[in-house]
C-alpha cells in the first residue's frame, strides 16, 4: 500500500468515527434534554400558580363595614 492510500484510510476512519461519536452522544443526550424540558414546564406552571396566588392575596380591598342592629331606647317624657 502506498502512503497516500494509508492516509486516505486514516482520514476516512476519522470522519466516520467522528460522525458516529456525534450520533452516539446525541442519543445519550435525548433523555437528559427531555428531563430538562419537563422540569422547565413544571417550574413555569409553578410560577404561574404562585403569581395568581400573590395577585389574589394582594387584591383584597377594605373589609366591608359591620352592620349594627340596635334599637333606639325610648325617650322618657
Amino acid at each position: 500500500m502506498t502512503t497516500l492510500q494509508i492516509l486516505g484510510w486514516i482520514y476516512l476512519g476519522i470522519v466516520v468515527g467522528s460522525m458516529g461519536a456525534v450520533v452516539g452522544l446525541s442519543l445519550f443526550q435525548v433523555q437528559n434534554v427531555a428531563d430538562l424540558k419537563a422540569t422547565i414546564r413544571d417550574l413555569q406552571l409553578q410560577r404561574k400558580l404562585l403569581k395568581e396566588e400573590i395577585f389574589r392575596l394582594t387584591k383584597r380591598g377594605k373589609p366591608a363595614p359591620r352592620k349594627r342592629n340596635w334599637k333606639r331606647k325610648p325617650r322618657k317624657k
